[in-house]
C-alpha cells in the first residue's frame, strides 16, 4: 500500500533564497516573514460577481439604469405634461382631480423621489463592493508579480537592492510631485 507524501509545511517558509530575502527586507523588517503562498490565490471574479448578483440587486441596477436615462426625463415631461393640463383644463375636461398647486401630485413625486434614491444607493453599495474585489485581486496579484519580478532578477544577477532603492526613489518622487500639484488646471 502506498501513501501519498504529506505536502511541505508552506506556513513557516524558510528564506532559502536571496530573492525571497530581498522581499523580506523590502518592508522595512528583516523578520524571515514571507506570506504563506496559500494567500495568492485568486478568485474567479466572475464565479464571485455571480454570487453577488441577487435578484433585489438585479432590479435595483435595472431601475437605477432606467431613472438615469434621458428617457425617463423625456417619460415625466409628457406625465407632468399631461397632468398638470387635465388639472388646469387645457384639455377641456371639467373635471379636475388634483386642482392647484397639485397636492397629489407632489406627494407622488415625493414618493418616487424617495425610492430612486434608495435604489441608487443599493446600486452604489454593489459597486463599491465590486470595487473593493477588484482592490483585493489587484493587490493580490501585485504582489504576486513583484515576487516573481524579484525571483527573476535574482536569476539573472540582477542588483536587487539597486533596483528597490530605485523604486523606492521613484516612488517618494511621484507622491512629492502629486503633493505639489496645483488644484486646478490652468490656475498656478
Amino acid at each position: 500500500m502506498t501513501t501519498s507524501p504529506t505536502p511541505p509545511d508552506t506556513s513557516n517558509h524558510p528564506l532559502t533564497c536571496e530573492a525571497c530575502r530581498v522581499i523580506d527586507r523590502a518592508d522595512g523588517i528583516e523578520d524571515g516573514q514571507v506570506w504563506s503562498p496559500e494567500h495568492f490565490t485568486t478568485p474567479s471574479t466572475r464565479d464571485l460577481f455571480s454570487l453577488m448578483r441577487r435578484v433585489q440587486d438585479r432590479t435595483a441596477d435595472t431601475i437605477t439604469t432606467v431613472a438615469g436615462s434621458m428617457r425617463f426625463v423625456y417619460i415625466h415631461i409628457i406625465w407632468f405634461g399631461v397632468w398638470i393640463g387635465l388639472n388646469v383644463g387645457l384639455a377641456g375636461f371639467n373635471h379636475e382631480f388634483d386642482k392647484f398647486p397639485f397636492g397629489l401630485l407632489t406627494m407622488i413625486v415625493s414618493l418616487e423621489a424617495i425610492f430612486l434614491s434608495t435604489f441608487v444607493m443599493i446600486s452604489q453599495n454593489r459597486q463599491a463592493a465590486r470595487s473593493d474585489l477588484r482592490s483585493q485581486l489587484d493587490f493580490e496579484n501585485n504582489i504576486r508579480g513583484e515576487i516573481w519580478s524579484v525571483h527573476i532578477g535574482e536569476a539573472l544577477g540582477l542588483d536587487t537592492d539597486h533596483v528597490e532603492d530605485v523604486v523606492r526613489r521613484a516612488i517618494d518622487g511621484a507622491q512629492a510631485a502629486m503633493r505639489n500639484v496645483p488644484s486646478s488646471p490652468g490656475k498656478t
